[in-house]
């Protein structure tokens, strides 16, 4: 049987366009020799993108934590300052359910759309005189006119079709998984050597604890884990917990990258991580999956001459645009004295917490936030940063 759209990669991103394209009456395969299962993420899920898929989950039955505050901690100095997030409600502002049963919810939806599940890993592509050739880990051959990448970071679609991700477009996430304990609260620590940040979020059964930074920015996966380990130590935040490692590769790109993005092209389309859709401050990237997951399914459908291009255009205007802000900011957003700066105003300001509860949320896009935090800071406050920034562009 020859397929209208072949989807790799059943996480968020693919099960979701799956869904979306076979409840619209598409013949489509999708092939994951995996999903669902954990990730090592912190799995925050906020409310704009359960929104997105209230039409085909229960996602107020979907086992979850939501969360009341997000604490910013200085180990350095022992300071901390908490933020409210709580809207009252499981799809307030944020929300963080076990991987497994999140993406399991849409892989079991895009089963009932009529998607056919193939659980067998991607192995080979090849483009044909009227579509493309999937060879498959157990041996079978699926066919079909279109081929969707939602294959993560290291894409087998992207390699064959378009071009990997060099390792400066990646950031690696490492920590532990903390078994047995779970909290209302998530704990983030910006951190500026090498620039990322420390977070510990918690799950129904467990706390997600890592360390996101640049995969070229020197330390080893073991280096980075040891630093959390540590940090663990020093919180205090699972004490005796079993702790499981994990790694796992995150698109981080730049604001060139950003501006040059190639997502789709004839017969082909990418989203989500393998489409390089993350942000590039707090790397949250399931919303961006939903969303280009949905541009995809929409673009597919639409019957339009030339869906590639569109479908470039709309990631392009809709998201890519916004994450390019991020990117230019993102140097600033790690440096030592911003962080102590950023610690000073959320003790101070309410107006600052809340600029961050929105940016924590994503209510807040990066197109305008730098005017929004400095009409939200103080007098005193808003002096401090302008000496700050005078003083880095003085070196």
């Amino acid at each position: 049987m020859k397929y209208d759209v072949a989807v790799v990669g059943a996480g968020p991103a693919g099960a979701w366009t799956a869904c979306l394209l076979a409840s619209r009456g598409a013949r489509v395969v999708l092939a994951d020799p995996s999903h669902p299962r954990e990730k090592p993420c912190g799995g925050g899920v906020t409310g704009r993108a359960l929104a997105l898929v209230r039409s085909a989950l229960a996602v107020d039955r979907l086992p979850a934590v939501s969360i009341r505050t997000a604490r910013f901690v200085d180990t350095a100095t022992a300071a901390s300052a908490t933020v409210p997030l709580d809207r009252g409600t499981l799809t307030g502002a944020l929300v963080v359910a076990s991987r497994t049963d999140f993406d399991g919810a849409i892989v079991a939806a895009a089963a009932r759309a009529g998607a056919v599940l193939v659980t067998a890993r991607v192995t080979n592509i090849e483009i044909e005189r009227r579509g493309f050739r999937l060879d498959t880990a157990d041996g079978k051959v699926e066919r079909a006119a279109w081929v969707i990448g939602a294959d993560g970071a290291n894409s087998l679609v992207r390699r064959r079709l378009a071009r990997p991700f060099r390792r400066d477009q990646l950031s690696i996430a490492t920590g532990f998984f903390a078994r047995g304990i779970s909290s209302d609260e998530v704990v983030l620590e910006l951190v500026g050597n090498p620039p990322g940040y420390i977070w510990s979020f918690p799950r129904p059964d467990h706390l997600a604890i890592g360390i996101c930074t640049a995969a070229d920015a020197g330390p080893t996966a073991g280096a980075l884990r040891a630093r959390v380990a540590e940090w663990i130590r020093i919180t205090g935040i699972a004490p005796d917990a079993p702790l499981d490692p994990y790694s796992w590769p995150i698109p981080s790109l730049s604001p060139r990258d950003f501006e040059t993005l190639d997502v789709a092209g004839h017969g082909w389309l990418l989203v989500g991580d393998a489409a390089g859709l993350v942000d590039p401050i707090t790397r949250e990237g399931i919303f961006f999956a939903l969303q280009s997951g949905a541009f995809a399914a929409e673009t597919l459908a639409s019957g339009c001459s030339r869906p590639d291009r569109w479908y470039n255009d709309r990631v392009q205007t809709q998201i890519a645009s916004d994450l390019a802000r991020a990117a230019r900011i993102r140097a600033e957003f790690f440096r030592p004295r911003f962080t102590r700066l950023l610690m000073d105003a959320l003790g101070q300001s309410h107006g600052i917490r809340a600029v961050m509860a929105d940016l924590i949320a994503g209510t807040q896009s990066y197109r305008g936030l730098k005017w929004r935090l400095a009409k939200t800071l103080e007098v005193g406050l808003l002096w401090r940063l302008l000496q700050m920034r005078r003083t880095r562009d003085a070196l």
